[in-house]
Parts: C-alpha cells; sequence; structure tokens
C-alpha cells in the first residue's frame, strides 16, 4: 500500500509536467512572477519606512511621556512598530500586485483588438 514511486515522482517533480504550456500560458505565469515580486518589493520598501516612522516616535514617548513610560513596555512597543510594518507591507504589496495585474489586463486587450 501507500504511494507508488511513479506518482511520489510526479507530485514532486510539478515543474515536469506532462503538459505543455502554450506561450500565452507562459507569458501569463511570467507575468504573474514579475507582479509578485514588484509587489515584494515595493512592499519590504513600505514595511522599512513605516517601521521607521513609527519607532522613532514610539521610543522618544517611551522616554519622555510619563504615560508611555508607566504603561508601554518592551512587547507593546514592538508589537506598535510591528504591526505598522506589517500593515504597510501587505497594503502595499497588494495595492501593486493589483495595479500591475491591471495593466497586464489593458495590455492583453489592447493586443486582442489589434
Amino acid at each position: 500500500m501507500g504511494i507508488t514511486s511513479d506518482i511520489k515522482d510526479s507530485l514532486l517533480n510539478k515543474k515536469q509536467s506532462i503538459l505543455i504550456p502554450t506561450s500565452y500560458e507562459e507569458q501569463r505565469i511570467l507575468n504573474s512572477k514579475r507582479c509578485t515580486q514588484e509587489g515584494v518589493r515595493a512592499g519590504t520598501k513600505a514595511a522599512v519606512v513605516a517601521g521607521i516612522a513609527t519607532a522613532v516616535p514610539t521610543l522618544i514617548a517611551v522616554r519622555k511621556v510619563p504615560w508611555a513610560k508607566a504603561s508601554l513596555n518592551y512587547t507593546a512597543q514592538a508589537l506598535i512598530i510591528s504591526g505598522a510594518s506589517i500593515a504597510a507591507y501587505f497594503i502595499t504589496a497588494d495595492k501593486t500586485i493589483l495595479e500591475c495585474a491591471r495593466k497586464n489586463s489593458r495590455e492583453q486587450y489592447d493586443n486582442l483588438k489589434k
């Protein structure tokens, strides 16, 4: 019983598919990879900026403001900074990927019209 070696090899080697993709499918795959890479790059930049933009005021407030000094321990400070960074990353990456996909859709539509 169990999985035969042929099935196991085919499941592990998905890149070596039996089906040969058309040039249109290959182009769509390349476009989606490019869009994803652009999204990751833009999201990372936004996360770094947001992390710095929230770290500086948070750390200053913890040193100077009496309420923050008493209430915000190290964990709270880390959550404030990382929360802003994570939100900036995902929002920016999502917007960038959607914008790139929209651009690709327009290009495909324009190519069909010609």
